[in-house]
């Protein structure tokens, strides 16, 4: 049985959508960034980190994403066969992976930019964060806006992926997602899915964003 290392809300929330997407059994054991149980199986601390029944293991949020789609194709969570598709997979996963979630450091943790100690720099370079946050969130919302899904019409690992880091701009940005209304209606159709509720719930954040 494979067995999901995450923290609540955290990137790890996309492949623990995606095992409850694919269900067959596995389990999700909570963990605390850079805890002894971490550490143990992922050396850097973090999390996601996915162990197979083998005791292999696999980390990074979008390399455990394009493996669990890989490995469990009857799920139809991959892209389609052709390299164009799968190109298109692995374009939004690094735009995920590069652009979208970086955006959100500067936010969650603006000492690491600045020299300056003061509360007033530090919120300058959160600012500064949501300015790329909300440049990010604009390239996506037009990709969504001819179809539901950002790789088209039916949902891939791709959604899950985006679905974590939309919940932080809600969290974090004044206006939330007003200013897209295709990335709030992904949000909203992902979070009314059933196994998606389930997640929430099981990590303490159905009652969250």
């Amino acid at each position: 049985m494979l067995t999901l290392f995450y923290a609540p809300g955290a990137c790890s929330l996309a492949p623990h959508i995606v095992l409850e997407w694919i269900g067959q059994p596995y389990e999700a054991k909570r963990v605390q960034y850079g805890s002894p149980e971490l550490v143990a199986v992922n050396p850097s601390g973090a999390v996601p980190a996915l162990r197979d029944e083998s005791g292999w293991v696999l980390t990074q949020a979008g390399a455990i994403l394009h493996y669990l789609a890989r490995r469990f194709p009857q799920a139809g969570l991959d892209a389609g066969n052709t390299p164009e598709e799968q190109a298109e997979l692995d374009r939004w996963s690094s735009f995920m992976t590069g652009d979208l979630h970086p955006s959100f450091y500067p936010i969650f943790m603006p000492e690491r930019y600045t020299a300056d100690r003061s509360e007033a720099a530090k919120e300058a370079v959160r600012q500064a964060g949501m300015e790329l946050v909300r440049k990010r969130l604009a390239l996506l919302d037009a990709q969504l806006a001819e179809h539901p899904f950002i790789l088209g019409e039916r949902r891939t690992v791709i959604d899950a992926y985006a679905f974590p880091m939309i919940r932080w701009a809600i969290m974090k940005l004044p206006e939330k997602l007003g200013r897209y209304p295709h990335v709030q209606a992904l949000h909203d159709r992902v979070t009314e899915d059933a196994a998606v509720r389930k997640v929430l719930a099981d990590e303490g954040l159905d009652r969250a964003a």
